[in-house]
């Protein structure tokens, strides 16, 4: 016997069944969903991304050949490669390896970020608000990333280790904003 299952996004989320810190993040997280004071500009940037002459390589950019999409695929390299290196980091022997990581994060940053932008140009005006957000921190944290390089590369570890622990930061905070939209509100955008 088959059974048709289908899953409604929660559109209103009870925030009273969570507790403490989860019910601060998620009202948070609802007061940026209703937030439309940027509506003007994410409607512009939407239209100004769909309308990139970006031929076969948009269908690559939003997974159409893997069937879901490729962004939470590509940004595993540089969390993964960011994570990574604050562990190294934490070692004596390991803080050279952790600057090639972060280098290496910095260089996955482009691929995951354009599919990213490809996505969210599809997203509705309640996603698309705390996506634009998401995008911001995962801008922030690639500045301190960069930063974090560049100390390291003129060797300065100690302030290479201290920006990139506040680019840990900012990605797990772009990371949570981003799980967010794509399975709390189960995201997918149209293909």
């Amino acid at each position: 016997m088959n059974a048709h299952v289908s899953v409604v996004p929660d559109e209103s989320p009870d925030l009273t069944a969570q507790g403490g810190a989860s019910a601060a993040w998620l009202k948070a997280l609802d007061r940026l969903e209703r937030f439309t004071a940027a509506d003007p500009a994410i409607r512009t940037l939407q239209r100004g991304i769909r309308s990139l002459p970006l031929g076969a390589a948009r269908d690559l950019l939003r997974g159409r050949p893997l069937g879901h999409p490729v962004h939470p695929v590509l940004v595993q390299v540089p969390t993964g490669c960011w994570l990574s290196a604050a562990v190294l980091d934490i070692t004596p022997t390991g803080r050279g390896a952790s600057t090639v990581l972060i280098g290496v994060g910095l260089a996955g940053i482009a691929p995951a970020a354009l599919a990213g932008w490809a996505d969210w140009a599809e997203l509705p005006p309640d996603q698309a608000r705390v996506g634009l957000v998401h995008a911001v921190a995962n801008a922030a944290a690639t500045a301190c990333y960069a930063v974090s390089l560049s100390a390291r590369l003129r060797g300065h570890g100690a302030k290479g280790r201290l920006w990139s622990l506040g680019g840990l930061a900012a990605v797990a905070a772009g990371g949570a904003l981003g799980g967010h939209v794509a399975y709390r509100r189960a995201a997918v955008p149209a293909r």
